[in-house]
Formats: C-alpha cells, sequence, structure tokens
C-alpha cells in the first residue's frame, strides 16, 4: 500500500516526494522498524521517541509521525499537534478489514465484566464473536490469549484485523482511560459505546477526578460516531458522575440508552438474591420479563445490563438476548468461586483494586453469608505498589466496615516498601471503628492459608485485587520481578492442603 493512499484515506496531509513511498507496516518501538515500516514517534513520561528517529530511519522506516517540531531526514514526516492520533487514524486505515460490528466499554469498573459478557451474548445469538480487554483476546471458542486492558494501538489494530480474517464480525473492547488518553483505540467505527460506572482510580496517573473523567469522556466526546447509542448503567445512587456523562453523551449527540434501576431504555424493577445467583425483573418496551442470572452479586446484575443494552443496540433479538443472560458463564477472576474450605465456606476471587470496587464485591457476598448462624465474611487484600496511595486507607476503612474479618497483606508492592503500604491500608481500617477482626499477614499466601484455616462453617471468603492475574510483581525498573502467583490456584493448593492435613 503506498503511503499516499492511507495519508488520503485518514485525512492528512500529502507525503511529498515520499508520496509514493509503499507502507509494510507500522511501529512505535524503534527496534521493530523494518523497510517500509510507519514509525510513531512520541514524546512519554520516561521516554521521548524523537530521539530516535534517525535509528528508525536507518532500520528503513519510509515515514515518521511525529509532533511538528521534530527533526525527521531521509523519510517523511507526518506532522501533527497530536502525533497518536494521527498514527492512529493512519494505522487504522492499513490494518484492514477489521470486524464489522465494534463496541467499546469504559468506566472505572466492570469494563473486562460487560465486554465478555457482550460476547457471550452475541455468541448464544448466533454472532461470531470475541473481546479484547485485560484477559486479552478471548475469541469465539472461548479461548484467550493475555494482554493489557488496551494494548498498544499496533497491537491492538492488528489483533482487530486477524480476528476479521478468522471470520470474527463482533466484538466488544474494553477502552481503559490510559488507552483513550493516549488515542491507542483510534480510528475504528462503533456501532455502539457503553460507560458502566465512576469512582476513583488512576490518580497516580491522570491527578485528578475531573482529569480522569475527561479521559473517560473521549469514548463519547471524539470516539464515537453521532448518532450511535451509548448504553450508560444508571443505577440511581450516583448522583455526580452518571448524569454528566448522560450530558456529555447527548451534547455528542449520541443516542443515550439507560439501562439500571433508573434505566429509560433497560429498567431494572426488581432483583432478588438466590443461593446460586439472582432473580432479575426488568422492563424493556413496556414488557415486563424474568431473568435468572445465574451470578452472584448486584454489580454482576449491572454489567450484564449493559451488555444486554449492547447486545440489544447492535441488533440482536430480545428473546434471545434474555435468555442469553440466563446462561452466562463467570468471569475470570471476577467473583469467581475458587475453593471450598473444609468447613465448606466458599472461598470467592476478585479484581476488586479500588474503594468502590472493594465495596461493590463485598456488598455482592454480604447477602449470602448466613449470618443467623454466625457467618462471617473475611476479606484478604492489599494494594499495589507505585500506584495511587490516596486509595489504600479508604480501601481498609471500606473492609473492616463490610467484613467481620480482614486480613491485609501484600498485592503487586512493585517499587515500594510492602510494608509502608501494609500500614497505610491497616490505618483505614483501624480508624473505622466497627468489631472487625484485623490482621496483618505479609506474604499473600500465607494470608490466604490464614483465612481458609480460620473459616467457619458458614463463613465466605474474599480474596480480592488480582483477580485474574497470574504474578506478583515485586521491584522496578531492571531490578523487577514477576514471580508466579495466581490467587485462584493458591486458594485450590490452601483448601486441598487443609483438607489432607485436617482429613476430610
Amino acid at each position: 500500500m503506498r503511503l499516499s493512499a492511507l495519508l488520503e484515506a485518514a485525512g492528512l496531509e500529502p507525503a511529498g516526494e515520499w508520496s509514493d513511498a509503499a507502507v509494510s507496516g507500522f511501529a512505535i518501538d524503534h527496534r521493530k522498524v523494518a523497510p517500509g515500516t510507519v514509525f510513531g514517534a512520541f514524546r512519554g513520561e520516561r521516554f521521548n521517541a524523537e530521539d530516535v528517529i534517525p535509528q528508525a530511519i536507518e532500520a528503513g522506516a519510509v515515514a515518521v509521525v511525529a509532533s511538528p517540531e521534530a527533526r525527521v531526514e531521509g523519510a517523511a514526516h507526518v506532522a501533527s499537534e497530536e502525533p497518536r492520533r494521527a498514527f492512529a487514524r493512519l494505522a487504522a486505515r492499513f490494518f484492514e478489514p477489521v470486524p464489522e460490528t465494534l463496541v467499546a466499554v469504559t468506566g472505572t469498573n466492570g469494563k473486562t465484566s460487560t465486554a465478555e459478557m457482550t460476547r457471550q451474548i452475541w455468541r448464544m445469538c448466533g454472532r461470531s464473536a470475541a473481546s479484547i480487554g485485560t484477559l486479552g483476546v478471548t475469541t469465539p471458542d472461548g479461548s484467550v490469549s493475555t494482554g493489557l486492558t488496551t494494548p498498544d494501538i499496533v497491537t491492538f489494530l492488528a489483533n482487530m484485523a486477524g480476528l476479521a480474517r478468522e471470520g470474527v464480525t463482533h466484538v466488544a473492547y474494553e477502552a481503559s482511560s490510559h488507552g483513550l488518553a493516549q488515542y491507542r483505540n483510534e480510528g475504528l467505527t462503533l456501532a455502539a459505546s457503553a460507560f458502566t460506572n465512576f469512582s476513583r482510580d488512576h490518580l497516580d496517573y491522570h491527578g485528578t477526578m475531573e482529569a480522569y473523567f475527561e479521559a473517560k469522556m473521549r469514548l463519547f466526546d471524539e470516539v464515537a460516531q453521532p448518532a450511535s447509542p451509548a448504553v450508560i448503567f444508571d443505577g440511581g445512587r450516583d448522583e455526580v458522575w452518571i448524569p454528566k456523562a448522560i450530558e456529555r453523551a447527548k451534547a455528542r449527540g449520541l443516542d443515550v440508552r439507560s439501562v439500571g434501576e433508573k434505566g429509560r431504555f433497560l429498567r431494572l424493577t426488581a432483583r432478588e438474591a438466590t443461593q446460586l445467583g439472582q432473580v432479575l425483573t426488568v422492563e424493556f418496551e413496556g414488557s415486563a420479563r424474568t431473568i435468572k442470572l445465574p451470578l452472584i452479586g448486584e454489580y454482576q446484575a449491572a454489567n450484564a445490563l449493559v451488555a444486554a443494552g449492547l447486545a440489544l443496540s447492535t441488533g440482536c433479538e430480545a428473546g434471545q438476548v434474555f435468555d442469553a443472560l440466563s446462561r452466562l458463564q463467570p468471569v475470570r477472576g471476577r467473583l469467581e468461586r475458587a475453593a471450598i474450605a473444609p468447613v465448606g465456606a466458599p472461598v470467592y476471587v476478585d479484581y476488586a483494586h479500588t474503594p468502590d470496587a472493594m465495596e461493590a464485591a463485598i456488598a455482592a457476598l454480604r447477602g449470602h453469608v448466613d449470618d443467623a448462624r454466625g457467618g462471617r465474611l473475611t476479606v484478604v487484600f492489599g494494594a499495589g505498589g507505585d500506584r495511587d496511595p490516596g486509595k489504600r486507607a479508604p480501601m481498609g476503612d471500606v473492609a473492616a466496615r463490610g467484613a467481620e474479618r480482614v486480613i491485609v497483606t501484600d498485592d503487586n508492592p512493585r517499587g515500594e516498601d510492602a510494608g509502608a503500604i501494609r500500614a497505610a491500608i491497616l490505618e483505614g481500617a483501624r480508624g473505622a471503628g466497627g468489631e472487625a477482626e484485623i490482621i496483618e499477614v505479609a506474604g499473600r499466601r500465607d494470608a490466604i492459608a490464614e483465612a481458609i484455616a480460620g473459616a467457619g462453617d458458614h463463613d465466605i471468603i474474599l480474596v480480592a485485587g488480582k483477580g485474574h492475574e497470574q504474578g506478583q510483581i515485586i521491584g522496578s525498573g531492571d531490578d523487577m520481578r514477576v514471580l508466579p502467583f495466581d490467587d485462584v490456584e493458591v486458594a485450590r493448593e490452601c483448601a486441598g492442603r487443609r483438607n489432607r492435613d485436617t482429613g476430610r
């Protein structure tokens, strides 16, 4: 493909003498440049790729997308004040075709579950569907390749093109605040977009809640196509951010389709918890429907309703969608029942790593604890290092107010002192008041074992923070190590060992 054709399709300026150059690929890492590559030279917080433009050109780059001030000699200079966006628009024209129906999900919590539930609903409605996000790429047959919430733009677009070649027609992907702020999912036409909820997270990167919200709103303001459906969860409790999100979507000319207790498109009128799930009563197009959702927790119901809204907004028949909700499978690391303690107490693993997500996970399990028989909820968790320190004490506070037993441990300390992180959590937990038993156990495996060993017949254990993750990150920079660690597997090992030790 000629550079001139790509530039014209992306609405960018011609490349002059380089217009006839043949483009063979795209790269944002100069070490991956080959002859014919378009190189994206971006200024980052720790590394300025403009410094390695000469190496990229020497390796064969025919064009460099960079700021107007960058020095580019020996290749086309595609100059832009927003080079990440220009690079994404250009790359999107190269990685074609892509699946015909794409939806993006943003929000603080629930992105992974919503995207994966949407994939499952589509599949049960007869579509060839995939999802992309924190779990990686989940293909139509359910197989998963791991990845980041929002991979770099080249990987993202290459994955899309690869899925299209495999016959995938529908893809739901997570649009994280980082990915939106860094233009990592630009250039594609969305059939619909979604917003799950908004609460504190990633302030180490965005600085303020307002800046964090603005990053999320790029999905509605700039990425989504005008008049396309915007599915927004409105449970009636967030009186600040949800109304703002709805207002922004309407200002862009999007077709707002709210779901939840205050939903105008899909309204939740009743919810009843059961032993293995919950029964939802919803109102859609003037008719009431009953859904037996095989997932526990109020927030899982919220995620399922957003996924249903996306499926309905992309052409799926209502009867099939509501039937599919009753057959949804749990998402890896999202209130996943990992093991049963020797006394019969279930152990759940969840990715909750913010105060809001922790509160939602605790609330989801609270109704299943047999209080009448002395049942207790035990929560095992920590907080990541080199991340927003301001959420640590609130997480401790939430855990101590919601559980009878709190075990504070480590969770990816990275370059920080693990003991200092635990101390910040413990301060919040101990300042919450109440009667929760609060324990500090440094080693995460030991903490999980302690929770299982101390469980009673009618207890429930929640291991929060890591969810689907497969490693424990220690150190940073050149000293960083990733030690194999899977909460689900460790919980099963500890429960199995306890069973053997007790002869059960």
